[in-house]
């Protein structure tokens, strides 16, 4: 006890004589005394009462927060998650064209927001109008069908491997198609809960229909592609554009020209690229760091893709359809009648009655003749 009031006593001497040099030592005329020149003075509440008063008078201003997000710049700290730039909170900043510095996350945002999402909905609805005034002007291609003899064009492993495709697909681009566009046409409408509830399962449905996708992708090309190679007369066929617009005859092998374009650069190219970059957003690809640059540069490529690939479908799903009579008939039941084949593809039904090819290539009989309207 006596050793603590010991060492009390001295501190007190001590401050005490403290007090009396910084007395003894202050000038006379009363001048204020200069701090030394590494002195840092203590901040002044002023900034604090500043985003007190902010966040009274403006509750959803959150301005500071994150203006203190960028100072603190890209410098990695402390995090318990594992993997790559799991302890870094912004990315690097870059210089946005026609911008400021801004980080690399958010000049992502800016390229998707003005360009990705603008131009590829201007791209879909041009394809959509486009087919919408040829079938107004020009209707259905081809003639009605008769009754003669059928003629197998699809068995039936190649229409489950075309549906299989086609409904994935569809899948696909209608839950794209609401994640990129649906805030402008269908938030307004449903409102932000549904809409939010909507978005979120067709995010999901689109997760895990992409896989499927592009397994039957890669079986569609390699059941088609022996098909769908270059031939004598495709060349003119093209630049004919099949007689669309003229209604002139141009021969055509079992896929026409056209559907060859389709094939290699919409099937092949296109369905390379967007099942590769999908495949790294799902994040299923070993290897892979997975980092931030990656996952935009991935979504960028991956919506690009998709957008030229949706426009270019338009036109197959349309002449598969309703713009040609009789093609939806022949991926339905696998068969066409003679008809059918001269008309549209009399190279191939030249082969077929030359013995070249089996009209006939599966067991299951043909079904019954039906007239088309």
């Amino acid at each position: 006890m006596q050793g603590l009031i010991r060492h009390l006593l001295v501190a007190a001497a001590a401050a005490c004589a403290t007090v009396a040099l910084a007395q003894s030592s202050a000038p006379a005329d009363g001048a204020r005394f200069a701090p030394p020149p590494d002195f840092a003075a203590p901040a002044e509440p002023q900034a604090d009462e500043n985003n007190a008063q902010r966040a009274e008078t403006q509750p959803g201003n959150n301005a500071p927060f994150w203006r203190g997000v960028r100072d603190s710049g890209d410098q990695p700290g402390i995090s318990n998650l594992p993997g790559a730039e799991k302890g870094v909170l912004v990315q690097p900043f870059v210089r946005y064209p026609g911008s400021r510095f801004t980080t690399a996350g958010e000049a992502w945002r800016q390229v998707r927001n003005q360009w990705i999402i603008p131009y590829g909905g201007a791209l879909l609805l041009i394809a959509a109008l486009a087919l919408v005034l040829f079938h107004w002007r020009k209707g259905p291609l081809g003639h009605s069908s008769n009754t003669e003899r059928g003629i197998e064009r699809f068995t039936y492993f190649e229409r489950a491997a075309h549906w299989s495709n086609a409904i994935a697909f569809c899948v696909l681009a209608i839950s794209g198609i609401v994640m990129a566009f649906g805030q402008f046409f269908l938030l307004p409408i449903i409102g932000a809960t549904l809409f939010g509830w909507l978005s979120y399962a067709l995010k999901t449905l689109h997760n895990f229909a992409g896989p499927l996708f592009a397994v039957s992708l890669v079986i569609v090309f390699f059941t088609f592609v022996r098909d769908e190679l270059p031939q004598k007369g495709d060349g003119a066929w093209l630049r004919k554009g099949g007689g669309a617009f003229n209604g002139e005859h141009v021969p055509a092998h079992r896929f026409n020209a056209g559907e060859k374009v389709v094939f290699w650069l919409g099937v092949f190219l296109l369905g390379a690229i967007v099942v590769a970059s999908g495949l790294v957003l799902d994040m299923v690809i070993p290897g892979l760091a997975y980092l931030r640059s990656d996952m935009q540069v991935a979504h960028m490529v991956h919506s690009i893709a998709a957008m030229f690939m949706m426009s270019m479908f338009l036109l197959h799903i349309y002449l598969g359809t309703i713009g040609m009579r009789g093609a939806y008939r022949a991926m339905r039941n696998g068969y066409v009648d003679e008809a059918w084949a001269k008309e549209h593809h009399d190279l191939w039904y030249r082969d077929i009655e030359a013995g070249k090819i089996p009209a006939q290539r599966s067991a299951e009989p043909p079904p019954a003749p039906v007239v088309q309207p």
